[in-house]
C-alpha cells in the first residue's frame, strides 16, 4: 500500500464508522427530542413498559454509537448494536406475517437490517483482532 493510501486510511475509516452509525443516532436523537413519539412508537410495536424501554432504547444508540465512534470498547458498542439491530429487526420488519405489497418492502427492510448487524459483528471482529495484535507484538 502507498504511503498516500495508508495516510487516508483513518479517514476512511472514521467515515465508513460514522456512516454506520448515522441511523442509531439519528434515531438516539429524533427519539429523546421527541419522547412522546418514542413511547408511541414502543407503544405501536407492543413493547411494555413503554417509556423505560424508549429510555434505554435512547441510551443504548447514542451511547453504542459513540464507543464505536471514540474508539472506546469498540468491539462492545459494537456487539451492542449488532445483537439490538438484529433484535429490533425481529420487532419491526415481520415480512413473514405481511400480505403482498407490504410484504417485499418489508422483506427489504428486514434483510437491509440484517447487512447492518454483521457490519457491526464484523466491526467488533476486526477491532479485537486489532487489539490482540497489539497486546502480542512488542514495545
Amino acid at each position: 500500500m502507498s504511503g498516500r493510501a495508508a495516510s487516508a486510511m483513518p479517514l476512511v475509516r472514521g467515515v465508513a464508522l460514522l456512516l454506520l452509525c448515522a441511523a442509531y443516532l439519528q434515531g438516539g436523537f429524533d427519539k429523546a427530542m421527541d419522547f412522546d413519539a418514542a413511547i408511541a412508537e414502543m407503544q405501536h410495536f407492543g413493547l411494555a413498559p413503554a417509556a423505560p424501554l424508549a429510555l434505554a432504547v435512547i441510551g443504548l444508540e447514542l451511547a453504542a454509537a459513540a464507543s464505536i465512534l471514540c474508539d472506546v470498547k469498540r468491539w462492545a458498542g459494537a456487539l451492542v448494536l449488532a445483537g439490538f439491530t438484529f433484535a429490533a429487526n425481529l420487532v419491526a420488519n415481520r415480512y413473514w406475517q405481511l400480505a403482498p405489497p407490504g410484504r417485499a418492502m418489508a422483506a427489504n427492510a428486514f434483510f437491509e437490517h440484517l447487512g447492518l448487524a454483521g457490519g457491526f459483528l464484523l466491526v467488533a471482529w476486526q477491532d479485537l483482532r486489532e487489539r490482540q495484535a497489539a497486546h502480542r507484538s512488542p514495545g
